[in-house]
C-alpha cells in the first residue's frame, strides 16, 4: 500500500473511541503517550490530538510489526495499520491489532516528556512539545472550539467582523504602553530639535503594535451598527505576574443606538453563550480540568449559566465592602479603583454569581467614556464573576463632540492626533457602547489554568519571546 493511500484512508481516533461498531481495518496516525512490551506482546497508546484519550495499539510477537513496535520509545511519530476489535481492557470500549507500523519519526533517550509528571514551570520551557501533553492538549482543544464559538455568537446575530489594524499610531487607553514599530536606526535615529525625527519613519509618524481595536471598531459601528473585533493586541508593561502578558487576544464588539444597558445585555449574553457552548462542546476536555486542575469547575460554570447576573453602581459596590466588616489588603473609599480582592468578594460573598458594576467614577475611566448627568461618574460597566473578579470591561461611548474634545484635553489627550476619530462626532454621531473580553483571561476563567502562559500557545512575557 502507497503512503499517499495511507493518508488518504486515515482515521482520527477520537472517531474511532467513539464508534459504535467496528470499522474494520484501519489506518491511524499519531504520537506514542506510552509504550510498553514484553516477549509475548506489545502495547502502544497512540494519540492525534483529536481527543483527550489515546488508541491502544495491540501488537502480538506474531506479527511482523512486533520487532518494530519493541524498540519504539514515547513521543516517537507513527501511521499503524491493523483491524479495529472491541477492547478487553477497561477504559475504552476499542483498540486496534497492529498489523504493519510505519515510523515517521523516532526519538532518542532525552526526549523530554518520558511517564514522568512534569508541573507546568518546566513545560512552559519547551513550549514546542507541550502540546503533546494532556494538559495542553485540552487545553488548546478547548482553545479552538471556543475561538469558533466567539465568531458563531456573533455572526448568527448579524454582526460584522472587522478586522482592526496592528500597527497604530494611537493609543487606546492612554497608558503609554506600547510597543514601537520603526524603521529608523536605533543607534543613530534621525534628530530635529534634539527629539527623534518620526516623519522620517516609515509612516511618517510614530507607531506602535494596538492595544485594543476599540477606536476603529468604533468607526464601523457607525457605519454597519453592530461590529465585532477579535485579533492580538500588546502590552509593554513590564509585568510578571500570572495574568499579564505581552501578547493577547481581545474580543471587542461595538453596537450603535445602544446604551450603557444594551452593553450589559449583550455582554451577559454573550458570556452566557460562551460558557454554555464550553459545557456543551468541550465536555471531554472540562471534565479533565475539573479532575486535576480545578475541583468544582464544571459545577461553578453551570451555575453562570443558570444564574441571573445582577447589577449594582460603583458608589453602592463601595458601601456594601466597607459595611462588609471584612479586613481587605488595599482599603476601601469612594474614588478608588477597585482590586481584584473587593471584586471577588462582591461576586463571591455579597451577590454569589456573576455582578455588574457601573457608573464609575470618571477620574479612574478612559476618556471615551460617556459622562454621566451627576458629572462624576461615567457610564462604564465591568463584569465580575466568581474566583476572578473583572472578566469583561466596557462602557457607552462619548458621542457628544464637545464633551468629548473637553475630555481629551483633561487627559492631556490632543485633538488633533485624534482628528479621525472626532469626525464621527462631528458628522453623524449617535449613542453606541461596547466592551472588551480578553480571551485568555476568558480561557482561563473555563479551564481553571490559573496563569494566563497556560492557555496561549507561545506567551510572550518580560525576557520570553524565545518560541
Amino acid at each position: 500500500m502507497k503512503n499517499t493511500d495511507w493518508r488518504q484512508n486515515r482515521c482520527r481516533v477520537k472517531a474511532l473511541l467513539q464508534a459504535e461498531e467496528s470499522h474494520g481495518e484501519v489506518f491511524v496516525q499519531g504520537w506514542l503517550r506510552t509504550v510498553r512490551s514484553s516477549k509475548g506482546v506489545a502495547f502502544l497508546a497512540l494519540n492525534d490530538g483529536s481527543c483527550l484519550d489515546s488508541l491502544q495499539i495491540v501488537v502480538g510477537s506474531d506479527s511482523e510489526a512486533f520487532e518494530v513496535a519493541s524498540r519504539l520509545g514515547t513521543g516517537s511519530c507513527v501511521g499503524v495499520r491493523g483491524k479495529m476489535v472491541a477492547s478487553p481492557g477497561a477504559g475504552q470500549s476499542w483498540e486496534v491489532q497492529g498489523d504493519e507500523i510505519l515510523v515517521y519519526g523516532d526519538v532518542d533517550e532525552n526526549f523530554p516528556l518520558q511517564k514522568k509528571r512534569h508541573g507546568f514551570d518546566f513545560l512552559r520551557t519547551i513550549a514546542h512539545l507541550r502540546p503533546r501533553t494532556n494538559a495542553y492538549g485540552a487545553v488548546f482543544r478547548v482553545r479552538s472550539r471556543i475561538s469558533h464559538a466567539v465568531h458563531t455568537f456573533f455572526q448568527e446575530r448579524g454582526f460584522v467582523h472587522v478586522h482592526t489594524p496592528i500597527i497604530t499610531s494611537n493609543d487606546c487607553e492612554g497608558a503609554g504602553e506600547m510597543f514601537r514599530v520603526t524603521t529608523l536606526d536605533p543607534e543613530n535615529p534621525p534628530m530635529a530639535d534634539k527629539r527623534i525625527a518620526w516623519h522620517d519613519d516609515f509612516f511618517g509618524t510614530k507607531t506602535g503594535l494596538t492595544v485594543s481595536g476599540q477606536l476603529q471598531a468604533e468607526l464601523f459601528a457607525t457605519a454597519f451598527t453592530d461590529v465585532y473585533a477579535f485579533g492580538p493586541t500588546f502590552r509593554a508593561e513590564n509585568s510578571n505576574t500570572s495574568r499579564h502578558a505581552s501578547e493577547f487576544w481581545m474580543i471587542e464588539p461595538e453596537i450603535a443606538f445602544a446604551d450603557l444597558a444594551d452593553n450589559c445585555q449583550l455582554a451577559e449574553d454573550f458570556f452566557r453563550f460562551m460558557v454554555a457552548y464550553a459545557l456543551e462542546h468541550c465536555r471531554e476536555d472540562l471534565e479533565f480540568f475539573n479532575q486535576f486542575i480545578d475541583k468544582g469547575l464544571i459545577e461553578r460554570l453551570e451555575k453562570v449559566v443558570e444564574t441571573d447576573f445582577q447589577t449594582m453602581t460603583y458608589t453602592e459596590a463601595v458601601e456594601r465592602l466597607q459595611q462588609s466588616g471584612q479586613a481587605f489588603e488595599f482599603p476601601v473609599e469612594w474614588g478608588c479603583d477597585l482590586q481584584s480582592e473587593h471584586e471577588r468578594y462582591l461576586t463571591e460573598k455579597i451577590v454569589d454569581g456573576p455582578l455588574f458594576v457601573t457608573d464609575y467614577p470618571k477620574g479612574i475611566k478612559a476618556f471615551y467614556m460617556r459622562n454621566n448627568d451627576d458629572g462624576r461618574t461615567v457610564a462604564a460597566m465591568d463584569l465580575l464573576v466568581p474566583k476572578v473578579g473583572e472578566i469583561i470591561g466596557g462602557s457607552q461611548r462619548e458621542e457628544r463632540l464637545e464633551v468629548l474634545e473637553q475630555k481629551m484635553k483633561d487627559f492631556d489627550i490632543h485633538p488633533e492626533s485624534l482628528d479621525w476619530y472626532l469626525d464621527t462626532r462631528r458628522w453623524g454621531s449617535c449613542p453606541h457602547a461596547g466592551f472588551g473580553l480578553g480571551f485568555e483571561r476568558f480561557l482561563m476563567y473555563i479551564t481553571g489554568m490559573e496563569n494566563v502562559r497556560d492557555v496561549i500557545p507561545f506567551p510572550r512575557t518580560p525576557g520570553n519571546a524565545r518560541f
